[in-house]
């Protein structure tokens, strides 16, 4: 299974950015797939998700209202629309896949989910 980001790089404060992941290797069409991050010195954190069935989708408060998380399921594929980027948005995201149908928003991670590499996103004052 491999989660492949892009869209990825350096704007100024108030920019966007348009993140893209597209997984190959199983379906996640009954999984939760969303986006989490990890800023310099920090701990890993939930970002955005939107679940399989329903689609539900779920915010972290920091970027509520300024970031939009969709999904197209035929294609096995997560996005993340970033608006009004600040400088405390400067991480590197990782697309993330959850292994257990059922679970949605920010749980876990658990021990058997499916990561990206990772993409930087750096946001300039």
């Amino acid at each position: 299974v491999v989660l492949v980001e892009s869209g990825g790089g350096s704007v100024q404060a108030g920019g966007s950015l348009r993140l893209s992941c597209i997984a190959s290797g199983r379906s996640f069409s009954r999984n939760d797939m969303g986006w989490r991050r990890q800023a310099p010195g920090k701990r890993t954190e939930f970002v955005a998700s939107m679940s399989g069935s329903g689609g539900r989708t779920f915010y972290s408060p920091s970027v509520k209202g300024r970031f939009t998380v969709s999904r197209d399921v035929a294609k096995n594929a997560v996005f993340l629309e970033m608006n009004d980027l600040q400088p405390e948005d400067t991480a590197v995201y990782y697309c993330h896949a959850d292994a257990g149908a059922g679970r949605v928003g920010p749980t876990g991670p658990y021990e058997h989910d499916y990561w990206g590499e990772g993409i930087q996103v750096t946001v300039s004052s």
